[in-house]
C-alpha cells in the first residue's frame, strides 16, 4: 500500500512538472518568441537552459552570500573539484562494470561527503580552513584524473560536458531535479535564516546564545555541495563556483543590508545567466564561461560605479574635500552605518 502511494505521488509530481515545463512555462516562452521575434526563446532545449540558469541564479547567491561573508569563498571551488571526482567515479563504474549509474548522483554523494569531511577537518584538527580546502581540492582533482586515465582515456569524452558545461545536455530530468533543489534550498535557507545569519557574523556570540553552530556549519557546506552539483551541467566543474562568489561580490558593492545583498546578488546572477546563455547560443561558445564573464562584467560596472561615487563624496561643490564614508552591511537588516 505504501509503495503504491509513493508511486502515485511520483506520478503526480512528474505529471505536474511535464505540465509546467510544456503547457505553462513552454507556452509563455513560445509567446515571448513570437512577440519579440527572438526565435531562440521557442526552442525547447533553450527553454530548458534558460530555466536551469534561472534556478542557478537563485540558489548560487542564496548560499554564496553566507559563504562570502564568512570568508569561505573557496569552499565552492573545492567541492566542485571533488564533484569532478564523483563524476569520474560514475563514468568509471559505467565503463568498467557495464552499469548505468548516473554520474550526477555519484557527484552529489562525493560532494556531500567531502563537504562534511572539510567541516570536520576545520572543526577537530589544527589545520586552518584554507589549508584543509587546498588539500581536499587537489586530492579530489587527483582522484578524478587517475580514474580518467585508468580507462586509457575512454571516459574523457564523456566528462568534457561536466568540465566545461553544455546547453545541449540540459535534459528534462536535469531541469526537474534543479527545480526541486531550488525549492529545497530556498525553503531551508528561509527556515534557518536567523541562526545562519547569527553564525555568519558572530560565531562566538552564537555559541553563547546556545545556537548549535556545528549543525548550521554542516548545513551550509552540504547546501553548497548540492548547489555545486546541480549547476555543474550548465556551468561546468571549472566555473561553477563563480556563481557562488561573483554576483555576491557585485552586490556587496552597493548593498546596505544583508537582505539587500541577497536580493541584489540574485538579480546580478539572473542577469549574468540569461545574458551568458544567449551569448553561448549565438556564438557557439561555452555556456559556463559566457555566464561567468557576464557576471564579472556586472562586478566591473559596480566597481566603476563605486569609484565614481567615492570621487563625488570626496569633493564638495565649493571644491573642498568632504569626509569619506564606508558602506557597512548590517547583519540585522538595519540601515546603512557611516564609519
Amino acid at each position: 500500500m505504501l509503495e503504491l502511494s509513493t508511486l502515485t505521488n511520483v506520478a503526480l509530481l512528474t505529471g505536474f512538472f511535464e505540465w509546467f515545463l510544456t503547457d505553462a512555462y513552454g507556452t509563455v516562452m513560445d509567446l515571448l518568441a513570437e512577440v519579440s521575434g527572438v526565435r531562440v526563446f521557442g526552442y525547447p532545449y533553450m527553454q530548458r537552459a534558460y530555466l536551469a540558469v534561472v534556478c542557478i541564479g537563485i540558489v548560487g547567491p542564496l548560499v554564496g552570500t553566507f559563504l562570502v561573508h564568512r570568508e569561505l569563498s573557496m569552499i565552492g571551488d573545492t567541492l566542485a573539484h571533488t564533484a569532478f571526482a564523483g563524476v569520474a567515479v560514475g563514468l568509471f563504474v559505467n565503463s568498467a562494470f557495464s552499469l548505468s549509474v548516473n554520474p550526477l548522483a555519484t557527484a552529489l554523494v562525493v560532494a556531500v561527503v567531502t563537504a562534511l569531511l572539510v567541516e570536520l577537518l576545520v572543526e577537530y584538527t589544527e589545520a586552518h580552513s584554507d589549508t584543509s580546502l587546498a588539500i581536499v581540492l587537489t586530492g579530489g582533482f587527483a582522484v578524478g584524473s587517475v580514474l580518467i586515465t585508468a580507462t586509457d582515456g575512454g571516459i574523457s569524452v564523456g566528462i568534457d560536458a561536466y568540465l566545461f558545461g553544455s546547453l545541449a545536455t540540459v535534459s528534462k530530468s536535469s531541469v526537474g531535479l534543479l527545480l526541486a533543489i531550488t525549492l529545497l534550498v530556498t525553503a531551508l535557507v528561509a527556515a534557518t535564516y536567523r541562526p545562519l545569519l547569527y553564525v555568519t557574523f558572530d560565531e562566538t556570540a552564537a555559541r553563547a546564545a546556545s545556537i548549535d553552530v556545528a549543525r548550521y556549519n554542516r548545513l551550509m557546506v552540504v547546501l553548497t555541495a548540492v548547489v555545486v552539483v546541480s549547476a555543474m551541467q550548465i556551468m561546468g566543474v571549472i566555473l561553477v563556483a563563480a556563481m557562488l562568489v561573483v554576483p555576491v561580490a557585485a552586490a556587496a558593492r552597493t548593498a546596505r543590508t544583508f537582505k539587500q545583498s541577497l536580493l541584489l546578488a540574485v538579480l546580478a546572477a539572473e542577469f549574468a545567466g540569461i545574458v551568458g546563455v544567449t551569448i553561448s547560443y549565438h556564438y557557439g561558445v561555452a555556456a559556463g564561461g559566457s555566464i561567468v564573464l557576464a557576471a564579472i562584467g556586472v562586478y566591473a560596472m559596480t566597481l566603476a560605479g563605486g569609484v565614481v561615487s567615492d570621487v563625488r563624496k570626496r569633493v564638495v561643490p565649493n571644491g573642498r574635500r568632504g569626509d569619506r564614508s564606508e558602506r557597512v552591511v548590517e547583519a540585522d537588516g538595519g540601515d546603512e552605518r557611516e564609519t
